[in-house]
């Protein structure tokens, strides 16, 4: 099989630290190669390198038997080589058309001719999306397809997906997957950097695996198992993604909601969480998920409806009124939701509940605060260099480990997790589970929403499945699996099982 790319012993510092310690990697034709690690392990600046966007200190980048050397990402593009980043490169105020032929533009005259181009890409990846549309008001998977659509639209030769299902339900990644594996078979070498290993072993023909900017192995798929990867990117196995909980018992009702319509995407939606209770809630990408957690968190207003806390109808008018009552979120979207990531630790992990660290009058005590923010991230086992470091400068994990402070914090009631470990590693999401457990175990009432069916099942005492605004239906332990859950998600109208009440 032809050698399409060869990095040879690649070495790159930024100041004093080494990003990468010889690192060797290689794509060879019609293959798809996964390259795996935890957050921190050179995978995005490895890649970045073959990109044309960094410049190596040491090592060679072999293209096609031939030694190159990239001043910018025009020079890898111009040789077929394209990455997709997991942070979209797209212009929001322009159409998707527009955004797919970016760099052509001043070829085309037509308007119309474009919009059919873009089409046929569009339809080739089997999305509906129109070529009109402003990429700004699409959601952030059409967006992903959209930047794919933008890639297939080169002549390419090796392309590199970065977490390209972060955001993907799973139908949609199934869709993907399948893209990926026609242009397999078209001679195209594919890079894919994914935290999901069920779907990497079911996707990659090889893997690497790099912990701390240094290659640990590449092994061939069907020679490994994923406790074995495990093992290898985070230098200690995982008996057990998901820590066992002690004995379960829960308490009284503390959230409950009961028959709440908003918007498009939220219609008669009920159901209840008890303390120290668990809640998972599935379906797929745009069955109302999200929309259902940003009602109960007052950002968007009810239309009919009542969402009670300890037995008390609340009237939310805006996130403020929700976390006065007691109920925290983590959003699906960290970066733009979470936190003010360019602020310090300290500043995001209070800010949900101020009065704890400010006196009388209002001001700040500030030994106060150190010293409850590094208590919290002593419990959390935050990774940072200071409780002073800006959010911006922390791995992806550490940064959700700043979302979930802020709410440890803020000590409410009930906190809702909108996909908790998205774009999180493997060792970090066996951490942020068990946090996910401390809670529940401290009589927090607590929902999940997740597109990763395993997280949902590992964690949840109960899974309700979400279609079409609706509650379709609800899942025990004993009914936990894929098919029951993307079955009752996409059911016409809803079970009779449950739906969404108590026994």
């Amino acid at each position: 099989m032809t050698e399409l790319v060869n990095l040879k012993s690649i070495s790159k510092s930024f100041g004093g630290i080494h990003a990468l310690k010889s690192v060797n990697f290689a794509v060879q034709q019609g293959e798809v190669h996964a390259l795996l690690g935890e957050n921190g392990a050179g995978k995005s600046t490895l890649m970045r390198v073959l990109g044309g966007e960094i410049i190596p200190s040491q090592g060679e980048v072999v293209i096609d038997g031939k030694p190159r050397e990239f001043r910018d990402p025009r020079d890898a593009r111009a040789l077929g080589i394209v990455v997709i980043h997991q942070e979209l490169a797209l212009a929001p105020d322009l159409s998707v058309a527009e955004n797919i032929f970016l760099g052509e533009l001043p070829r085309f005259i037509s308007k119309a001719k474009l919009r059919e181009r873009a089409k046929q890409l569009i339809d080739r990846l089997g999305f509906d999306i129109d070529p009109r549309r402003i990429v700004g008001t699409l959601s952030v998977a059409h967006q992903q397809v959209v930047e794919i659509a933008k890639a297939l639209s080169q002549d390419i030769k090796i392309i590199v997906f970065d977490e390209p299902t972060a955001v993907l339900g799973a139908q949609d990644a199934m869709k993907l997957h399948g893209i990926i594996r026609g242009l397999r078979d078209r001679g195209v070498g594919i890079v894919y950097i994914s935290h999901r290993l069920d779907e990497v072993f079911d996707i990659a023909d090889r893997m690497t695996i790099m912990k701390d900017g240094q290659t640990v192995n590449t092994v061939a798929t069907g020679d490994v198992r994923i406790d074995d990867v495990i093992r290898m990117m985070v230098g200690r196995p995982i008996a057990n993604l998901f820590p066992e909980r002690g004995q379960r018992t829960f308490g009284d009702e503390l959230l409950k909601v009961d028959n709440i319509n908003a918007g498009r995407m939220v219609r008669d939606v009920s159901f209840s969480v008890r303390a120290g209770e668990i809640l998972g809630l599935g379906g797929l990408i745009g069955s109302g998920r999200t929309e259902v957690a940003r009602a109960i968190f007052g950002a968007d207003p009810l239309d009919s409806g009542t969402i009670s806390l300890k037995g008390q109808a609340l009237k939310l008018k805006s996130p403020k009124d929700a976390v006065d009552a007691g109920i925290g979120l983590v959003p699906e979207d960290r970066k733009e939701q979470g936190v003010v990531i360019d602020k310090p630790i300290r500043v995001n992990a209070t800010m949900a509940r101020m009065s704890t660290v400010t006196n009388a009058l209002g001001f700040l005590r500030r030994a106060v605060e150190r010293d409850d923010v590094t208590a919290l991230g002593k419990s959390l086992r935050l990774k940072a260099s200071s409780i002073d470091a800006p959010v911006s400068s922390l791995s992806g994990g550490n940064q959700q480990k700043v979302v979930l402070a802020k709410w440890f914090h803020a000590d409410g009631d009930v906190i809702i997790l909108d996909e908790p470990t998205r774009g999180v590693d493997v060792g970090a999401k066996s951490e942020i589970y068990t946090l996910i457990n401390k809670l529940a175990d401290a009589g927090k009432a607590v929902l999940v929403i997740s597109s990763e069916h395993q997280e949902l099942f590992g964690l949840c005492d109960r899974v309700l499945a979400m279609g079409q605004g609706r509650i379709k239906g609800e899942l025990t332990p004993d009914d936990y699996s894929e098919e029951n859950l993307l079955g009752l998600s996409m059911m016409g109208g809803t079970t009779a099982i449950n739906q969404g009440k108590h026994p």
